[in-house]
């Protein structure tokens, strides 16, 4: 299909924009899968996604703040992570108001009202941001947003068919059929488009399928029939492939692995008859939970089980409870006390059993918080189950830092928060105020509590900062160990086990391998500057 011109000769697109039926239909998985298979044809390729709206984000070796997705993206593609790569970052901090992140960088906060048409500016900076990364490269891979027939909102688009339109970009739509209805969704969305908008559409992709395909033809055929638009791809249901999410839709498909799903294809460390019993991770889905992907990593570990629950039986009965990182601290621990969670967490601690915070979740775990800057909640208590007090101030820390733990290397850390924690000095008994407001009495600080990478440890309880620590594989399978014996679990790493960077390659390149098989990439690339490779 040839592009509709505005008058003259077709010039190639300088990108393509996989835009998609709804959110979470596959835009970031077919991306990053395009990118792999395009840097293995030898192209030079880029991710590009104007704005994303997502707690899920990632620092890149400029100290910039982009998506996550968009991080792997670059990954996929064999090129360095950059602030162009998403120029407009929005984070949710309530309902009704987000936290605005420019190139990189902290640039105010967005109120709903101005949602629609309050976004000139960031619209300026996502195109310039386009143009300096398809300078640099023979191809931009773009992600739309949601979907591209949100007709409330096109006014002000310039993620979608906004992008789309100011580039003359070839458009492609993704709908997931494991989500049912999925021939009306992509019906529906052409049919909600006007004409300039639909004079972009260039073909449909089918994802996740699992079936019978030739049972599917006839539906493919009379949608193409009706818009005109040819479907290029039916891409299968894909095991054990994931992307570090861009937002929390993700979050509740963690699961284990077993032995056999991922040791080495040489069969080596199959398990035995009289296999440990799994480590159960419980990790607390808070409403601002942000970088969720810190548990990636633990769930990919053979023998250990993730559960994201609220239910405080289940928080009991894990062996490891992880308070993650949440865009709204001071909310969040309001939350964590209004629902009684919080007196669970100070019971685990008075057992001794094993509870980590991570970054927001670390701030809650403190004695004290003073929050003037995201919250704007002035002082309130933390749970007290670690010797420190956050403080946050107007200077977002962005920061890549590396470490160790007891001699094993913690690399491909990252640090984003506005709080921070300093060490409160040592008590022998509950702090004023601190603690839980369910009746549980918060257990004594550890005398002796040690550093843990830049925060603390005390008994049972760890925190720390750090974002991805857990994606080194020495580190991650000694402290799981050190957990498990505080659990009282006979839980050990698999030896034979691929590494998380291992494994995030071998995804990549399944990724690409399917894209490959299953879609007509050069039926794709026809209206870019490239053309057929």
């Amino acid at each position: 299909m040839q592009l509709a011109s505005s008058g003259g000769p077709r010039v190639p697109a300088s990108g393509l924009l996989i835009a998609g039926t709804s959110s979470d239909a596959g835009k970031s998985v077919i991306v990053a899968g395009l990118c792999r298979a395009l840097a293995r044809r030898g192209l030079r390729v880029a991710p590009f996604k104007a704005q994303n709206m997502s707690n899920n984000s990632m620092v890149c070796a400029d100290g910039g703040e982009i998506g996550r997705a968009q991080w792997v993206q670059a990954v996929a593609a064999g090129v360095e992570p950059a602030t162009s790569m998403n120029p407009v970052l929005l984070k949710p901090g309530t309902d009704r108001r987000a936290f605005v992140v420019v190139r990189g960088a902290p640039a105010g906060v967005l109120e709903a009202g101005a949602y629609a048409a309050g976004r000139a500016h960031l619209r300026d900076a996502a195109f310039a941001a386009y143009r300096e990364l398809s300078e640099d490269v023979e191809l931009v891979i773009c992600e739309g947003a949601g979907s591209p027939a949100e007709i409330n909102l096109r006014s002000g688009d310039y993620v979608n068919l906004g992008l789309a339109r100011e580039f003359r970009l070839p458009v492609v739509v993704v709908g997931d059929i494991d989500r049912g209805g999925v021939l009306a969704s992509l019906y529906g969305t052409w049919a909600l488009l006007d004409a300039e908008d639909r004079a972009l559409l260039t073909a449909f992709v089918i994802n996740k399928f699992r079936g019978d395909e030739s049972l599917l033809e006839p539906g493919l055929e009379e949608i193409t029939r009706r818009t005109g638009i040819p479907f290029r791809g039916v891409i299968p249901w894909l095991l054990d492939v994931w992307l570090d999410s861009e937002d929390t839709l993700a979050v509740a498909q963690w699961r284990g692995f077993s032995v056999s799903d991922s040791v080495s294809d040489s069969g080596a460390g199959s398990p035995s008859p009289a296999a440990p019993r799994r480590l159960r991770v419980a990790v607390v889905r808070l409403p601002r939970i942000s970088n969720a992907t810190d548990v990636d990593a633990l769930a990919a570990e053979p023998g250990v089980d993730v559960l994201v629950t609220i239910d405080p039986n289940a928080l009991e009965a894990a062996d490891l409870v992880i308070l993650p990182g949440s865009r709204s601290t001071a909310s969040d621990l309001a939350w964590l006390r209004e629902r009684g969670l919080d007196g669970v967490l100070v019971a685990r601690a008075a057992a001794g059993r094993p509870v980590i915070g991570i970054c927001g979740g670390y701030q809650m775990l403190a004695a004290e918080i003073e929050d003037d800057v995201e919250g704007r909640v002035g002082n309130v208590p933390g749970l007290g189950l670690l010797p420190i007090r956050v403080e946050f101030g107007a200077q977002k820390v962005l920061a890549r830092p590396t470490g160790s733990w007891r001699g094993h290397a913690v690399e491909g850390a990252y640090e984003i928060h506005h709080g921070v924690a300093r060490h409160h000095g040592l008590h022998s008994g509950p702090l004023d105020g601190a603690g839980s407001s369910s009746g549980h009495e918060r257990r004594p600080i550890d005398a002796h509590p040690e550093p843990f990478l830049d925060g603390w440890a005390a008994g049972s309880v760890w925190g720390t900062m750090w974002h991805g620590a857990f994606e080194s594989d020495g580190f991650r399978r000694a402290w799981l160990t050190e957990i498990a014996r505080h659990a009282g679990s006979d839980w050990s790493p698999e030896p034979h086990a691929p590494g998380f960077g291992e494994r995030r390659e071998r995804m990549l390149d399944t990724l690409a391998a399917a894209v490959e098989q299953h879609v007509d990439i050069d039926a794709l690339l026809d209206d870019t500057r490239v053309g057929r490779r």
